[in-house]
């Protein structure tokens, strides 16, 4: 695809029917880090006006830890595991109290939903996923949602979360204003309002860690996200929690990304990015070159070799007969079935072991270049 330029990244992301906005425990949070309902009013704010135009909005938050450790007597965010799955399990119940009567001043409701990646990768709990926040939107609520683990950071979450809903932008709240050529406090930092390609930008640009202490995720954790979303044909801006309204409208503030390939089905995207393959399938050098060839399906006729324990429907790797990774798909048989079938043309697996296995192990449909 063509790359687009700054100007028609902002305006595509003003036009967004759906919008995914992730914000971190540091853009809601006192100096202290103490929840600051101003800063979680200000946000909803934002968000509402959206909504009320018509838009539809998800917004991925963190902030649970923040909002509780104080409530339980700790003056600063803990570091100990229990302690942090303590102040979130009693954080999580005061944030979402916060959102719901914030948002109700608008008169939209919320819905909470808790997940891990790992309900993102599982087929059936991805469908479950995708129905359930198709439907809250559908239903005129915003869906919350944040990542059921206290260790993690929902950077990436947020992008996976964008391919399941097919939003149209992806929105990064974090406590700096935009990306800079190096952390802003370095002397000859710059600030970057562009990128046109976020790939060849995570090779050049120089980012450090978490700078909050009420944070998990920093700047490379936002970075993988805004990639995520550009190989998904997405725009996305990174910008501070403040300037989440003009953001949102397609104003030149943060850093925008552009998309880097042309949009994708959900299906194909979820393959690409949250599926985890269960094992593999070895090509032969005609079948790699085929796969490589993005139109193709794997034959049986063309695979060599099958490792890993799976069952028909489970993610697998397609490699090259070198170990490389070609592709990821999503296979149609299980892999105790597969070995017979090795080296057999159609013809010959309709003749030898019956109709039910003249079929592609792996459809091209199904099949997602890595």
């Amino acid at each position: 695809m063509n790359t687009p330029s700054q100007a028609q990244v902002r305006r595509a992301i003003a036009e967004a029917q759906t919008i995914v906005v992730k914000v971190g425990s540091s853009s809601l949070t006192e100096p202290s880090g103490h929840l600051d309902p101003q800063r979680l009013n200000a946000l909803v704010a934002a968000i509402a006006r959206v909504r009320l135009m018509g838009g539809r909005v998800v917004l991925v938050s963190s902030g649970a830890i923040a909002a509780g450790f104080g409530t339980l007597g700790f003056d600063k965010r803990p570091t100990d595991v229990a302690d942090q799955q303590a102040c979130a399990a009693v954080g999580q119940g005061l944030l979402m109290a916060q959102y719901e009567a914030a948002f109700a001043r608008y008169g939209l409701r919320v819905g909470q939903i808790l997940i891990t990646v790992s309900d993102t990768i599982a087929p059936q709990q991805y469908r479950n996923v995708r129905r359930t926040l198709d439907r809250l939107l559908d239903l005129g609520a915003v869906p919350i949602i944040n990542e059921n683990d206290s260790l993690a950071s929902n950077d990436r979450l947020s992008a996976l979360i964008a391919n399941i809903v097919v939003a149209d932008a992806l929105v990064l709240l974090t406590d700096v204003d935009a990306l800079y050529t190096a952390p802003p406090s370095e002397p000859g930092s710059k600030r970057i309002s562009y990128v046109p390609n976020v790939e060849d930008a995570l090779a050049k640009v120089q980012v450090g860690g978490t700078g909050s202490n009420v944070g998990t995720g920093g700047m490379v954790t936002k970075m993988e996200a805004a990639r995520v979303a550009a190989v998904s044909g997405i725009p996305a801006v990174l910008t501070c929690a403040s300037n989440a309204g003009p953001a949102m409208m397609g104003d030149p503030v943060g850093t925008a990304f552009a998309p880097i390939n042309d949009r994708g089905s959900s299906r194909r995207l979820w393959i690409g990015f949250a599926s985890h393959p269960q094992g593999t399938l070895v090509a032969d050098s005609g079948a790699a070159k085929a796969v490589r060839g993005g139109a193709a399906s794997l034959l049986a006729a063309g695979v060599v070799e099958v490792k890993g324990d799976f069952a028909a429907g489970d993610a697998v790797w397609v490699d090259d007969e070198q170990g490389n990774h070609l592709a990821k798909g999503l296979v149609g048989f299980d892999s105790e079935e597969i070995p017979q079938m090795l080296g057999r043309n159609t013809a010959q697996l309709k003749r030898f072991l019956g109709e039910e296995y003249a079929h592609q192990l792996v459809h091209r449909d199904n099949l997602v270049l890595v």
